[in-house]
């Protein structure tokens, strides 16, 4: 029996070695990171265990005003049984730039931290917009060869910014939100994203067609990076956290700690009130209280389709509409939503463990569900 043990110690001590030499080695820091905390994917605290950098907030803070009907108007069963369901840990209802509603749960509050996941890529974005209006980047049809001469063969040579943004680069990307081998969790875990992205493959024509995947808005935030000459936090900080009177600092993931590259694809953790700032900028078609901060038809293009069989998307923003009137949204995994509909002045911000089953191209029950809620407050606050 202990000839037995030892056989089997030995062969598990040298598969470890294997893997840890292999390029799958990513996996033992998976398991460090995600197995010991009870997890098999990303969550809502996991910036915790990782290095980031600050997204500083601003000397000069934008409070939210508060409503007239500041939370006077109860929440509906079927949404307080949805945040029970799907562990909500914030819901806002902001209307006319005041909070009309706000709750939170399990011990958040308006302060705690939170990783919003996807949602960051809609804040690459509009890094984009804004370095294209600084004359960083030419347009949305510069080339990605222009920035990584490795793009620069085969279907890569027409590869654009612009096919990033828009999820139609054609490139080779597995997006699965696991602990299985693929470009997903390596990006998660790797502490080296340039050389993974500038290792990965263009196979299909792009320009053509949606499909979403993280490694776009990677590269789209490398290429930014590069173009501006600062990180994407030092960058966002400057042309828009500060600017839009950001109340906390925030956090964003890096791949390593020294000179450490943002994970642009995920993991920007901050609070649900200061998430909803970048709900009013594009609400408000880039002005922020007098001061345009973003082009108003860079926001405009990129909140429409760019493909009209894939009317889910535009440019690092979904879409999405309520009884005719349109809007758009930041996406996280877990059902990290920050949403707006700018006819009606409204935002919406939802945070939480879980997002339930897909109903459509534009979204889960649920999230219809909290668009549902937040159109009900307001048409209770306007009825007599």
């Amino acid at each position: 029996m202990k000839k037995i043990l030892r056989y089997l110690l030995g062969a598990l001590l040298f598969s470890f070695l294997l893997l840890y030499i292999s390029p799958y080695s990513f996996l033992l820091t998976a398991v460090q990171k995600l197995y010991e905390t009870g997890r098999d994917t990303a969550f809502l605290e996991d910036y915790a265990y990782f290095d980031n950098r600050v997204v500083k907030a601003a000397e000069n803070v934008a409070e939210w005003p508060k409503h007239t009907a500041y939370n006077k108007i109860a929440l509906s069963d079927k949404i307080q049984d949805l945040h029970a369901q799907y562990r909500s840990v914030a819901f806002m209802v902001i209307h006319k730039d005041s909070v009309l509603h706000e709750s939170y749960y399990e011990g958040y509050d308006a302060s705690s931290k939170s990783n919003s996941f996807s949602v960051a890529k809609s804040f690459v974005s509009a890094m984009l917009g804004k370095a294209i209006e600084q004359g960083y980047i030419e347009s949305l049809d510069q080339k990605v060869s222009d920035f990584y001469p490795q793009f620069g063969e085969g279907k890569g040579a027409q590869l654009t910014v612009g096919d990033l943004s828009s999820m139609s680069s054609g490139l080779d990307w597995n997006e699965k939100y696991d602990l299985s081998i693929n470009g997903m969790m390596e990006a998660y875990i790797t502490p080296n994203l340039d050389r993974l992205m500038l290792n990965s493959k263009i196979v299909d024509e792009p320009g053509q067609a949606f499909r979403y995947l993280s490694g776009n808005t990677q590269l789209l935030g490398m290429i930014i990076t590069k173009a501006v000459g600062k990180s994407l936090s030092d960058y966002f900080t400057e042309e828009f956290w500060q600017p839009m009177g950001a109340k906390e600092d925030a956090l964003w993931q890096l791949d390593s700690e020294k000179n450490g590259m943002e994970k642009a694809y995920c993991c920007f953790a901050t609070n649900a009130r200061d998430f909803a700032r970048m709900g009013k900028l594009y609400k408000d078609y880039g002005d922020w209280n007098g001061t345009q901060l973003l082009d108003s038809a860079f926001i405009a293009l990129s909140t429409r389709p760019r493909f009209e069989e894939s009317p889910e998307y535009g440019y690092g923003w979904w879409l999405t509409s309520h009884e005719g009137e349109n809007g758009f949204a930041m996406r996280g995994h877990l059902g990290q939503y920050i949403i707006a509909f700018p006819a009606s002045d409204l935002i919406i911000v939802r945070l939480g463990h879980q997002k339930g089953p897909k109903l459509n191209r534009f979204g889960s029950q649920a999230f219809h569900d909290y668009i549902q809620e937040g159109f009900e407050m307001i048409n209770n606050v306007s009825q007599p």
